[in-house]
């Protein structure tokens, strides 16, 4: 499924990243939440960063996600605004700057926004394999939405779920919104 997700035009990856950012600012869990956390994109996978625009200029609060640095394979969320300075972790991958960043836990946020590697139509997902995000909203995301996005070719029959894996309540695509079963 990376390889595949990497293997998208460049001018592919951009409409369906205009069209994601369509479907996803148009969600009530999206124009009602307050606090938002997005990702920085990584190895193809769809970049927030226009849904993210529109959550500054609506006055919202934007988070991003970064290593914690005591806990294995959890992560903390760091209060961002466009410009602040990054630095790259240990899997190349840009996150806020620890030092001085306001990080506020999981629960405190309305809407996770997620990479996927994969999904299912019950709303299950696939990550990058670290489990950083199923560890780090196991127990504390009670009334945080979560929305994964992704490309539609992304998406296969099953995934066969384990007990500590998280899902989600929505995946955006270019094509549609899949809502979690009930």
């Amino acid at each position: 499924m990376r390889k595949r997700r990497r293997s998208l035009k460049s001018k592919e990856q951009s409409l369906a990243e205009e069209r994601v950012t369509r479907r996803l600012t148009l969600l009530p869990s999206f124009y009602m939440s307050k606090r938002i956390a997005f990702y920085l994109a990584h190895d193809g996978e769809i970049d927030p960063k226009f849904a993210m625009g529109i959550a500054e200029s609506a006055g919202k609060e934007c988070y991003l996600p970064l290593l914690h640095p005591l806990k294995q394979k959890r992560l903390y969320f760091a209060k961002y605004k466009r410009g602040d300075p990054l630095s790259i972790n240990r899997y190349g991958i840009q996150e806020p700057l620890l030092r001085g960043a306001k990080i506020v836990p999981p629960f405190a946020i309305d809407l996770i926004i997620m990479p996927l590697v994969a999904f299912d139509s019950s709303c299950n997902r696939i990550g990058m394999g670290g489990g950083f995000y199923d560890r780090t909203l196991r127990t504390e995301y009670k009334n945080t939405r979560l929305i994964g996005l992704a490309q539609s070719i992304q998406e296969t029959s099953a995934i066969n779920k384990r007990s500590w894996d998280v899902t989600l309540h929505a995946i955006v695509t270019e094509k549609s919104v899949v809502n979690r079963h009930k």
